[in-house]
């Protein structure tokens, strides 16, 4: 017999790339294992700042080793990613509060499931760290929503939407449940196992994480012909 889905909660910035592995792994396993995957767009800067955590950058030789890692990592989760040029200035000066405002209007207007809040979130990781593009500008954003098959109609009353406390104060509980579950970064998978939260960092955990929701880990790529980008 089929036992209930395990809820499992994915908490992600799209300003991190490690996010971006995560989201690419657990959403190709949504139909291989016995999982409702609840995307939690939440906004890294504040899990930072609540965590008193330093993001990699500002210690030279971790961000030399995040260079190699990511490189490694997009090739065997096939995952296209390239370093923006400027790395720091995108991780750390500019930031993605706006871009997940966006996401957090998508996903309050989505009336069921998380289809767009998935497509929207895939284009803005591909501008940053693919195409080494803005994310923070409301056109940069307009593009990227456009892309991800959201009508150009639609995407101005998102882009309203966005700036109202409502969505605001929507992405800062989000983040705040995300502390409150104990994250110092993104990725941050929440499985829901026997009514108790086990909780997951970083996009290296899937084999652990299977142990513990009584699934097997088959790799990055669990089904090949859907695992494309």
């Amino acid at each position: 017999k089929m036992t209930s889905k395990k809820v499992v909660e994915l908490f992600y910035d799209v300003v991190s790339p490690y996010s971006w592995l995560g989201f690419e792994v657990i959403c190709r396993y949504r139909n291989v294992w016995n999982i409702d995957l609840k995307l939690r767009p939440a906004y890294l800067g504040g899990v930072m700042q609540g965590s008193g955590n330093k993001p990699p950058g500002v210690i030279p030789n971790k961000f030399m080793y995040m260079g190699k890692d990511l490189t490694r990592l997009s090739e065997y989760c096939e995952v296209p990613m390239q370093f923006p040029s400027d790395p720091f200035e995108v991780m750390f000066k500019k930031g993605s509060l706006s871009a997940m405002r966006f996401v957090t209007a998508v996903q309050a207007k989505e009336k069921s499931g998380d289809r767009q809040v998935e497509q929207i979130s895939r284009e803005l990781w591909r501008r940053i760290w693919s195409q080494d593009e803005d994310i923070t500008e409301p056109a940069s954003i307009a593009q990227a929503a456009v892309k991800a098959g959201i009508p150009e109609g639609a995407v101005k009353e998102l882009l309203e939407l966005s700036k109202s406390k409502e969505i605001k104060d929507k992405l800062k509980l989000s983040t705040q449940e995300a502390l409150d579950y104990g994250a110092f970064g993104f990725p941050l998978l929440v499985c829901h196992v026997d009514g108790k939260p086990e909780i997951f960092f970083g996009s290296d955990r899937f084999e652990l994480m299977a142990h513990c929701i009584g699934e097997k880990w088959l790799g990055p790529k669990p089904d090949k012909s859907t695992a494309k980008l």
